[in-house]
């Protein structure tokens, strides 16, 4: 029999640039996904207009009558007054709670006394600061994507002994969100100005890829976010999770194979991860070297099995 599961799923917003019939596809599924939470809206760059608050709004409407729980990510880079008016439109949304990525969302939130998540952008390092966020309103807060697991397991420890009851939310899946620019870098592939760039980065729903000399995709270019060139893969270390007192892992969409993803880290959470098989290739494509307290790039041999 299945153990019931102690952690909850969450769906990340989308990074890429993806079309309206894309995203409409993919919420439309995500509705009959095992999973608790779903982030929408445009995190990256204010330049992709196609959703609009409203489209985001209505889409949360029919997967809140799907039993999840909707967020709102607001966007991670502020750089002009329009982006400041658009994002006190979210903020100000009146039905969904909203994860801060910036301090102008925090700002706007708690002064609003608005309950809110605080994503993994705003580098919540220490308990003093979990501290002060709780009573201004967190109900949840993302571990930085590079925080190792022991040191992980030590803030919560301190957390739980300051009587800090929101939980931690892990990135498990999909590339990493690890710097920020204003300048586009997808545009500059192309030889195009940032403001006439035609949004060709939709020509990549999952990134372009940034190689070596030696062939290895060390980055991923996603617009004005650079994500890591490998993927993320966190499930065998979700009953380690489990047991240290992480709340919910965030699993980051891709474009092609997401169905398969959140199952396999259901199952994972019931406590049924395949059979290691010594034979297995190591797959490049994987990484979890933060999580081990190495170079995030490197990956053990088992995040690639399964």
């Amino acid at each position: 029999m299945s153990a019931t599961p102690t952690l909850q799923l969450s769906l990340g917003p989308v990074l890429f640039y993806w079309t309206r019939e894309h995203y409409a596809d993919f919420y439309r599924e995500a509705a009959d996904w095992p999973v608790e939470i779903v982030h929408l809206g445009e995190s990256v760059c204010s330049r992709r207009r196609d959703m609009k608050l409203d489209d985001w709004l209505g889409i949360g409407r029919e997967l809140t009558q799907s039993g999840k729980q909707v967020v709102l990510s607001s966007q991670t880079l502020i750089e002009s007054e329009a982006d400041l008016r658009d994002l006190r439109k979210l903020c100000d949304n009146g039905e969904f709670l909203v994860e801060a990525n910036d301090q102008s969302a925090l700002q706007r939130l708690s002064a609003a006394g608005q309950p809110f998540v605080a994503g993994a952008a705003l580098n919540l390092y220490n308990p003093a600061t979990l501290a002060v966020l709780s009573r201004a309103g967190m109900q949840r807060w993302q571990a930085p994507v590079e925080m190792s697991r022991d040191d992980l397991a030590r803030l919560l420890e301190d957390c739980r002994e300051q009587g800090i009851e929101a939980p931690c939310e892990v990135f498990a899946y999909g590339h990493l969100p690890l710097a920020w620019s204003s300048r586009c870098f997808t545009a500059r592939r192309y030889q195009k100005p940032k403001d006439r760039c035609q949004f060709v980065c939709q020509k990549h729903p999952e990134g372009l890829a940034l190689r070596s000399q030696e062939s290895q995709q060390v980055f991923t270019l996603n617009g004005i976010q650079t994500l890591s060139g490998a993927c993320q893969d966190l499930r065998h270390e979700v009953p380690d999770m489990a047991g240290m007192g992480v709340g919910v892992t965030r699993l980051s969409p891709r474009p092609e194979g997401m169905a398969e993803v959140v199952t396999a880290f259901d199952a994972a959470r019931r406590g049924e991860l395949p059979t290691p098989d010594p034979l297995s290739l190591v797959d490049a494509e994987i990484c979890d070297g933060y999580w081990h307290g190495r170079p995030g790039m490197d990956h053990s041999r088992a995040a690639s099995l399964g």
